[in-house]
């Protein structure tokens, strides 16, 4: 795991930017120009711990940086008979590329994204893991090339700072996040998974990996579950290949319990898990179901607590890692306990990301198939229910994703000037609505939000967080799956068929909870009604909002009602005053 930066042209900042990555691999820090061409890299070893294996790489005429594990590169290695020099996995891409041009990517199993500049062909060819868990931004404009782990390494070699992107702030505003490869900055984007980029003369973003047009073809259920179990213990396996300890992230939840589960059948070893909770709500707390399932598979547990200035005093270090507006209140937690897991020595861990997404695990999903739930509407309203009868009586999808924040109603309230649109227009497809909804939160849930957060707060704390339940074999064999037999009779039916085996049943069948916290409790009671007046100084700047509707949220959000909805502003707010 790594960052990685390079540039065709020449930058007195270009050191600079690659020492911004520092935090992502504080092993090694590499360099390399060629022909005012320049490739910066920081390693965070996992695989291969020697020195061969530092970046950027050079092989005849390919020179390359990549971030990520690529987990079947020795299986490869012997099927594709390439003759590698070094043990790493990075080698293997390069010689991928020299058999097969670009097209090798759906040969790679793992997460990655790289950038290869070839000599002979004068070219970059750069691309990203089929569900973005690794990240690649880059800016294109008069004929400068740039690309980057981090928008900050790309911001040190331009000599002027972008305009705030506004279609970036609607996207933000209803998903926590940019989407459509936007970011904040205007003329920076962010490569979508599972894409590639190609320069000569002119950029080309071109799509590599779909689950847009997957059949379903699985419709006996035993057979199902037998094939599932197998390609669950397959994906765990895979990703415990590393030169280091990897330990996991044990929430109590199915997901990562069974993960810790099947890791302990694996190896036969006492492995760490790692939890957190808070000091104060316990309604907030999943430590007891944790503690219950570290004693059951007997490991190394470990714990830690989060107090209300903890988690305070941490939302600037969360911007600084997202580098823009980032909205899922679970980064900050993710990150002080990334932090806690370094510090045990601990450099890689598995963590349950994917797991509600492939198993239909969320209750919104049930819920959303519930809709049309009255014949007809009366005048409009802000509330969740009332946009989602609306959409069904319209023939909308009614699912967005999981992580929908704002509504375009909702967006026509809160600013000034605001032209209702389908922002989802490019990911439409002919699925019925249980695929759908899988669909739509691998393309925007998981890509650009968990991941996203996942990355940058495991990987400011140069920690590697590796997600079994995404990998693609898996997630393209459920695709194909009866949606009936997927949605079962509860939540999540597929996976807890298996985790009965390997999970005592109060922890498989107990009613789901999802990650959260008291973050609009907390964020409240220490900043009081300093939090809306950095909303209502940032608008002064911007005037793109109502006041009126700002704050009505706010008192919305004393009654922990609209809480999402305050906090995407705050935390706008809180980025716009400290960067412009």
């Amino acid at each position: 795991m790594c960052g990685i930066v390079g540039c065709n042209f020449y930058s007195q900042n270009f050191y600079k930017s690659i020492e911004l990555l520092s935090h992502r691999g504080p092993d090694n820090l590499g360099y390399y120009e060629y022909h005012n061409n320049y490739f910066g890299h920081t390693r965070l070893s996992i695989i291969d711990l020697n020195d061969e294996a530092n970046q950027p790489m050079v092989f005849d005429d390919i020179i390359i940086t990549f971030n990520g594990e690529i987990y079947n590169y020795k299986k490869l290695i012997k099927e594709e008979s390439l003759s590698c020099i070094t043990k790493s996995d990075t080698e293997v891409i390069i010689r991928l590329y020299q058999k097969y041009d670009i097209s090798f990517l759906n040969l790679l199993e793992g997460m990655f994204s790289f950038c290869i500049y070839d000599k002979r062909k004068k070219r970059y060819f750069a691309a990203r893991d089929k569900f973005g868990e690794k990240p690649f931004y880059y800016y294109f404009k008069n004929n400068k090339f740039i690309y980057a782990s981090e928008i900050k390494s790309i911001l040190k070699l331009l000599d002027y700072k972008p305009e705030v992107n506004k279609e970036a702030l609607y996207e933000y505003m209803s998903y926590n996040t940019p989407i459509n490869g936007n970011t904040f900055y205007k003329d920076i984007f962010k490569l979508d998974s599972s894409s590639y980029l190609l320069l000569e003369e002119d950029l080309k973003i071109q799509q590599y990996f779909s689950l847009e047009n997957i059949e379903t073809c699985f419709y006996d259920e035993k057979t199902i579950l037998n094939d599932l179990e197998n390609l669950l213990f397959s994906s765990i396996e895979k990703r415990l290949v590393s030169d280091v300890n990897v330990g996991t992230f044990l929430s109590g939840g199915i997901d990562s319990s069974f993960i810790s589960s099947i890791y302990t059948r694996i190896t036969n070893n006492k492995i760490n898990t790692f939890s957190l909770g808070f000091k104060e709500f316990n309604e907030y707390n999943e430590l007891p179901y944790a503690k219950q399932v570290s004693n059951y598979i007997n490991s190394n547990h470990n714990e830690i607590l989060v107090s209300r200035n903890d988690f305070i005093e941490n939302i600037d270090n969360m911007l600084l890692y997202t580098d823009e507006p980032f909205a899922d209140t679970a980064s900050i937690p993710t990150f002080i306990l990334s932090n806690f897991v370094r510090k045990q020595g601990i450099k890689a861990v598995l963590s349950g990301e994917g797991g509600d997404e492939c198993f239909l695990g969320y209750g919104l999903y049930k819920k959303a198939l519930q809709y049309p739930t009255i014949s007809e509407l009366g005048d409009w309203n802000l509330t969740k229910e009332w946009e989602y009868n609306n959409r069904a009586l319209n023939h909308q999808r009614v699912y967005q994703s999981y992580g929908e924040c704002f509504t375009e109603y909702q967006k026509k309230e809160l600013f000034k000037t605001y032209k209702i649109k389908n922002r989802l227009k490019e990911y439409e497809n002919s699925y019925e609505d249980i695929k759908w909804m899988s669909y739509i939160d691998f393309r925007i849930w998981i890509s650009d939000v968990l991941m996203t957060k996942v990355d940058r707060m495991s990987m400011a704390n140069s920690l590697e967080v590796r997600a079994p339940f995404l990998d693609s074999n898996l997630v393209e064999y459920l695709f194909k799956v009866d949606s009936k037999i997927k949605n079962g009779e509860y939540s999540k039916y597929l996976l807890k068929q298996i985790s009965q085996k390997y999970l005592p049943k109060d922890i498989v069948f107990r009613e789901k909870k999802g990650f959260s916290s008291p973050f609009i409790e907390w964020v409240l009671d220490f900043y009081k009604n300093k939090c809306l007046d950095i909303i209502l100084e940032t608008n002064a700047s911007l005037n793109l909002f109502n006041e009126d509707f700002i704050k009505f949220l706010f008192n919305e959000a004393k009654n922990k009602r609209f809480k999402q909805h305050f906090w995407n502003l705050f935390i706008f707010a809180k980025w716009f005053k400290e960067n412009y």
